[in-house]
Formats: structure tokens, sequence, C-alpha cells
């Protein structure tokens, strides 16, 4: 899966790098932002009516995914050659207000720029990865962009690790599963009704989940995603990213961290898949760090990559329009 070539631009106004910025990844494509736009300032906001409240209970989630979309409103513009200044978190008195960036004379983000021919190509990819090495290259290379954002980005490494992380994944799975609303969430997400444009659709999700233990997604209801008939051992590299401090500006930041890894990846030729599911609960969050990790700091994401044994390019998951997500 070669790296595609640069294709053309986005258009020259905030409204059109608005509009990819909607292909960022989100919980269950759940899109919990609002976008206030005018010619030369957008302003980002949390959907409160769009946070999975039993998923995520402290809206971990729900900022780290709008931190994404930020990260790829700033690659459409720096793509757009257009120098920008971002405020985050601006009113202390609206927490919904995340960001507002604003266009300024001044030359564009280079190292942003460059990661725009892979924003059209990502994709949450739920196959089963190949039992082929990352280059250490690219791991150097989606490390340095997470160390751009403020964030760590920690590779797991030797088998003593992955078995750790692991158990913390399948922890959290069975404790999910016991709490009030979870499994109704899930439902919600995964069965949109016609023409919602969000959520996981079934071509999405693996035909069936893997056994428990034996993989890192979150068990969704079974789909019509198929890996190769003879697929290989599971292979790939999950790597967890963290920030020193764990307020709301930390995991915004966290989400754009997360895009730029994607983005990166992509660039490179992986497969990518965030993973939140064992940071979700504090338990199984703190003993991540503690145990596995043996860090000082706060485990915000896990990510997924690798090469996909199936390297047929998989469809874009829907995204609401533009017009859906303008506040008045």
């Amino acid at each position: 899966m070669d790296a595609p070539d640069r294709p053309d631009g986005p258009g020259p106004t905030m409204l059109d790098a608005v509009g990819w910025a909607l292909r960022a990844p989100s919980l269950h494509n759940s899109q919990p932002w609002r976008w206030r736009v005018d010619a030369a300032e957008a302003a980002l906001y949390a959907d409160p009516l769009r946070r999975l409240y039993e998923t995520d209970p402290d809206r971990r989630d729900l900022l780290v995914s709008c931190g994404a979309c930020l990260h790829h409103l700033h690659v459409a513009l720096a793509a757009a050659g257009t120098g920008v200044r971002t405020v985050r978190l601006p009113d202390p008195e609206d927490t919904d207000l995340l960001a507002v960036v604003t266009i300024v004379d001044g030359p564009a983000d280079a190292a942003e720029a460059d990661l725009w021919p892979a924003l059209p190509r990502r994709r949450t990819d739920r196959r089963r990865y190949a039992d082929r090495p990352v280059p250490g290259s690219v791991l150097e290379a989606v490390t340095a962009a997470a160390r751009r954002h403020g964030a760590l980005l920690l590779p797991v490494s030797g088998q003593a690790r992955r078995a750790g992380i692991d158990a913390v994944l399948a922890r959290a799975a069975d404790e999910q599963r016991c709490r009030p609303g979870y499994l109704a969430e899930l439902m919600t997400w995964t069965h949109r009704y016609a023409g919602a444009h969000d959520g996981i659709p079934a071509w999405a999700r693996p035909t069936r989940p893997a056994p428990r233990g034996t993989g890192p997604n979150r068990a969704f209801p079974a789909g019509r995603l198929t890996a190769t008939a003879a697929a290989p051992a599971e292979g790939g590299v999950l790597a967890v990213l963290c920030t020193r401090r764990d307020g709301p500006e930390d995991r915004l930041r966290a989400g754009e961290a997360t895009s730029a890894v994607l983005l990166t990846a992509v660039r490179a030729g992986l497969a990518t898949t965030p993973l939140s599911q064992a940071l979700e609960l504090s338990a199984t969050r703190s003993v991540l760090a503690r145990d596995v990790l043996h860090v000082d700091a706060h485990p915000q994401l896990i990510v997924r990559l690798g090469y996909p044994v199936d390297d047929r390019e998989l469809p874009a998951t829907p995204r609401r329009a533009l017009s859906a997500v303008l506040a008045p």
C-alpha cells in the first residue's frame, strides 16, 4: 500500500477547510463537534448531544475526538498555504468552546501541509494485520509527530508488555459489558437509522469479534468486514499515546497528536486503528500506566499500526454534511 500522490489541496476558504476537518476519527464515529465559521475564523465546539455518557463518563473521548478534528482543520489550512493562530479553551465559562482558529498573515505550517495527502485516505481499519514488522523509521516518524503536539507515543514492545496490554484490554471489555447503558450505546451507534451519516456501518465491523483476549479491537456487533481467507497471526504494533497531565487541554491536544500520528502512519503506507476502550475506565487506565508502561504519565489512546492482510482500500465511513455541524 504505497503512499498516495499529493491530491489537489482544499479550497481557499475557511469553510472548505472545515469541510475536510469533518473526516476526523471519533468515538463510534459519533462526530461530537459543532463549528461556527466566518471568512477568517472558525470556532470549534463540543456537541454534548453526541457525547456517549456511559462509554465516555469523563468526556475524555469527546475531547480527543474534537482534538483530532481540530488537527484535521490545521492540515487542510496548511495545505491551502494558510497561516493560522489557534487559541485553545478560550473561555473558562464555556466548556464546550474548545478552540478558535484564525487565519493570519504568515507562512503555512510545512509539517502539517505534508500530511495532507493522507487525510482523504485515512480509514479506521479493523481488519487483521499481517505479521510484517513496522519499520523502525516509521515508528520514529509517528513518535516525532506525537511529540510535536506535546504528547508521548510509546510503542509496546516485548511479549510481556504486549500480554499486559492485552490483559488490560480484556479487563476493560469485561467491565464495560456490565455497565448499565454501555451495550445500549454500542447498539445505538452500530445500528443507525437510514440517512444518519454517522456511526459504524456493518461493512466497517468484523464478521465476528476475535475471541476474548486475542485481539485489540472492541467487540462490536457482527458486521461484514472480512480479511483474507488464510490470514496469518495478528501482527502490527500497538502504541500508547500519553500526556504529562490530564486536564481538558491535555485531552484536546492528545486528539491533535492522535490525528498527526494516524496521518503520518497512513502517509507511510500503514493501516491504523485508534483504540480507546482501555482508557474509558479509570481502573484500567491506571493499570496501563503503572503496571504495563511503568510511566508517570496519563494514557489517552492506544493506536494500532500495521499492514492489513487484505490491501484493498476500505470505503470511507459516513460523515454528516457540513451544513449539519454549523452552529447558527
